[in-house]
């Protein structure tokens, strides 16, 4: 039996759950949400208990692994339309930031003009059923970076666009510029100049 899969899934108040065939559908205060669970797998909301169930029709290798993965899935979607999912990014270097216009994210990363975008902006418009804060638009030296938070009910958009963000000019590990998680080390290496001189 999975370990994951086997644990029920509490639903907090506010949220509605309907099961119809292999579609669960998951409304809340954040936003709507419905997938389609693998056949291999069954689904049950005992409305009295207000718990979610997932089993499976064998123990078959695809079964075992689809067990857990909708069990997972599923409680992602309880979470992130009751309480939301967000990633925090950092911006170091000097001249580079971030600026909210609209429904657009500006990025300065310290690209020339030869290379994508207008000058050094990157103009990303922002996905439907995602939010952005800018915390700090303009990075003031390695104590203080432009920060920017991302957040919405699907986990995965807000995980891959916060991916593609940081894609656009990941941190170097000389001097630390470029785009980075909150939670994320980046392992600095000494120039060549002070390598040279030990």
């Amino acid at each position: 039996m999975s370990r994951i899969g086997k644990k029920p899934i509490t639903v907090p108040s506010g949220v509605t759950v309907k099961v119809s065939g292999r579609d669960v559908s998951v409304s809340g205060p954040k936003g709507n949400s419905v997938w389609a669970h693998p056949f291999n797998a069954a689904v049950s909301f005992d409305q009295s208990s207000s718990t979610i169930t997932v089993t499976r029709s064998d123990d078959t290798k695809s079964s075992r692994a689809n067990h857990g993965l909708t069990r997972a899935l599923i409680a992602n979607m309880v979470k992130g339309v009751s309480e939301g999912f967000q990633k925090r990014l950092l911006i170091f270097g000097t001249g580079y930031g971030c600026k909210l216009q609209g429904n657009v994210l500006h990025l300065s990363l310290g690209f020339t003009g030869r290379r994508r975008g207008i000058g050094s902006q990157f103009e990303l418009p922002v996905p439907e059923g995602l939010a952005i804060k800018v915390e700090r638009e303009s990075a003031r030296g390695e104590s203080e970076p432009a920060a920017m938070v991302i957040s919405g009910f699907d986990k995965q958009r807000v995980g891959q666009f916060a991916a593609e963000i940081r894609s656009l000019r990941k941190t170097e590990p000389y001097k630390g510029k470029g785009v980075r998680y909150d939670d994320e080390q980046v392992r600095r290496k000494v120039g060549k100049a002070l390598a040279g001189a030990g």
